[in-house]
């Protein structure tokens, strides 16, 4: 396990044993009154970092930020046989059962929302709150459908250079890697330069995790994850749901219109100009958005 960053005022951090390895976590003002909020990182395999403005929220409640199995400061897997959903809904579980959090709000970011998800319908939790599903993805055929929608509209070197690689199965060529990265300042997170923490998160991705769960990249679905499709089922989640995305997210706002009208009562806000990472490129808005859902739901709860 590499070498974990010491806790500031107000925080703790530690490890936790869970099915397969321990797991690191990080609690942003642990002192704080407030309905702890728990934060699941997307990728899969992309570790909290990216996520820790959402710390912002840490001065009315607990924000817990944690990283899963196989990445981050958490411990690698061997093998595949814990990279799957189940597994990961399950360890969400065991996280929050050792942290004490009974009643709690969870926001999912990317591969998160498909988590957050799949706990509440696999595991009927008690004591949730509520739920943020940022940037979406609750089916990847959509998902998929989406993506290379905005796949054709990129120049044609770039979009040609993609397909001819794939066609190939050489994703490490750069005329390949040099595509992506466009695409990825499109959709993906559209300032520039990116942030640090989003760079940390992406030179500490667990490559393995991700390649085996989804791909090769974002529009190349080959992963376990390629069937993964909820919305027939948004309807058996009865807490109070918050979907948030970019006018460019990967997580498009028609898809995340589909998403919303298949949950009733839920819902929706597009951030104007943002795309994926729209919690960094609309950071104040996204933070006052979040909060006063939390305040919301708490009063109803």
């Amino acid at each position: 396990m590499p070498e974990l960053p010491a806790a500031a005022p107000h925080e703790k951090t530690g490890t936790i044993p869970v099915s397969g390895g321990n797991i690191w976590y990080r609690i942003c003002g642990a002192d704080r009154p407030g309905i702890p909020l728990l934060v699941l990182h997307g990728g899969p395999g992309a570790p909290h970092d990216y996520l820790t403005p959402l710390a912002a929220l840490a001065d009315t409640r607990p924000v817990v930020f944690y990283d899963q199995l196989g990445c981050g400061n958490s411990d690698k897997v061997a093998g595949t046989s814990l990279l799957t959903v189940e597994h990961f809904a399950r360890e969400l579980g065991e996280v929050r059962a050792a942290l004490g959090l009974e009643r709690v709000f969870i926001l999912g970011q990317s591969w998160g929302s498909m988590l957050a998800v799949d706990y509440l319908l696999t595991q009927k939790p008690a004591g949730v709150q509520g739920l943020v599903l940022s940037g979406p993805c609750l089916s990847a055929s959509r998902w998929g459908a989406d993506q290379r929608a905005y796949v054709d509209q990129l120049p044609e070197p770039s979009r040609r250079a993609i397909l001819d690689n794939e066609a190939a199965g050489t994703y490490t060529a750069p005329e390949y890697q040099d595509a992506l990265m466009e695409y990825y300042r499109l959709h993906v997170c559209r300032l520039d330069p990116w942030p640090d923490l989003l760079m940390r998160t992406f030179n500490r991705l667990a490559a393995d995790v991700y390649g085996y769960m989804w791909g090769p990249s974002e529009f190349t679905i080959t992963g376990t994850l390629g069937t993964y499709d909820r919305v027939a089922r948004l309807k058996e989640i009865t807490v109070p749901v918050l979907f948030t995305c970019g006018d460019y997210d990967e997580a498009t706002p028609k898809a995340t219109a589909w998403y919303r009208d298949n949950l009733p009562g839920s819902e929706m806000i597009v951030f104007e100009g943002a795309s994926h990472e729209h919690h960094l490129e609309k950071r104040g808005e996204y933070i006052a958005a979040v909060r006063a859902f939390l305040d919301r739901a708490g009063r109803r709860g």
